[in-house]
């Protein structure tokens, strides 16, 4: 992984307990192996997934670790090669059709219908979803309530924003009042304020009881989840509260800022107290057994040495530490 550099290998992060619920979602030896002309490529890899009811959880990897593959399979897109996958105590193979009526799917790419208004695709898929007539109407009002859409229900859907196109994409998939949201990567392609009017949406869903599976590529939005599974290859390599994954890390935190960076970069890289660090923007982040002490050595180094500090300080633990220590832990043991 690009700017980052390590002084010595560090041991495996803690094993994180699971909180002790029926869950809604439940997956074991999930795997999915897709056959193309040269060889087959193993996209899940014996997944364990147990998500319960009334939860916000995300799966946290980069593009081709399996997210899109495990949503689709949930939704019964697509059929597992081998293993066991429930919802809501349903077989996803043998009783599809019950686990089609608890689930709102909204892929990356939702099918909203361009030449449609607002409102007349939230009249299409209510019908698409087997909503009673005698609700639709309710059920559109309070989407479009909902959603902040109301204003523009005669729009046509190919001259909504980015963000409001998400917004009625996940209408969309809410209209039949189901029990698990699955969303895939919903934020992707949307400006930071639609994209965090999003998340507020999607955190009044789980407070009205309804259990939603996002997957996401970025950092900061895996932090606003009950609980991570963090992907990669098609395995899961650990699972559970954000805090409780940043807590076990086995390092902490320093941010260094300093003038000349040649200069900096020198000092960090020959300090022995530096288990690893990478580059973020104009500064370096290190990761420490003991943050005071490494500041105070630093400190000293770096004022002998001539250099200007801008920055030294212990730092927060983050998802994004997490998973670097994770994939990077992954890539060294093949």
């Amino acid at each position: 992984m690009p700017g980052l550099h390590w002084r010595r290998s560090v041991v495996d992060v803690e094993a994180v307990p699971k909180a002790e619920q029926t869950p809604l979602i439940e997956t074991v030896g999930l795997t999915k192996q897709y056959r193309g002309q040269q060889s087959a490529v193993l996209a899940l890899n014996e997944l364990d997934l147990c998500i319960p009811s009334g939860q916000m959880y995300g799966l946290l990897g980069p593009d081709g670790a399996g997210k899109t593959t495990t949503l689709r399979i949930l939704a019964t897109v697509l059929d597992a090669s081998s293993g066991q996958v429930r919802v809501g105590g349903c077989d996803t193979r043998r009783q599809a059709e019950a686990v089609r009526r608890m689930i709102g799917y909204m892929p990356q790419n939702f099918g909203l219908y361009p030449d449609l208004s607002v409102l007349e695709n939230l009249d299409f898929f209510a019908t698409v979803h087997g909503v009673r007539r005698e609700k639709k109407h309710q059920q559109i009002e309070r989407m479009l309530g909902f959603t902040r859409l109301g204003p523009f229900a005669q729009r046509r859907a190919d001259h909504l924003s980015g963000g409001m196109k998400k917004k009625l994409a996940l209408a969309c998939a809410m209209l039949h009042e189901p029990k698990v949201l699955l969303l895939d990567e919903p934020s992707t392609g949307v400006d930071p304020v639609s994209r965090r009017e999003l998340w507020l949406m999607l955190a009044q869903v789980v407070q009205d009881g309804v259990t939603v599976l996002v997957s996401t590529p970025y950092m900061d939005e895996a932090e606003r989840c009950h609980q991570v599974g963090v992907l990669y290859g098609g395995r899961l390599l650990t699972a559970g509260a954000p805090t409780e994954l940043q807590n076990a890390l086995p390092f902490e935190i320093v941010e260094v800022k300093a003038k000349p960076r040649k200069l900096m970069r020198q000092v960090v890289s020959e300090s022995s107290l530096v288990l690893q660090w990478r580059t973020i923007g104009d500064r370096l982040r290190l990761c420490v057994q003991d943050a005071p002490k490494a500041a105070s050595a630093l400190e000293t180094t770096l004022l002998k040495v001539g250099a200007e500090i801008k920055v030294l300080r212990p730092g927060r633990r983050t998802m994004e530490d997490v998973f670097v220590h994770l994939v990077q832990q992954q890539r060294g043991q093949k």
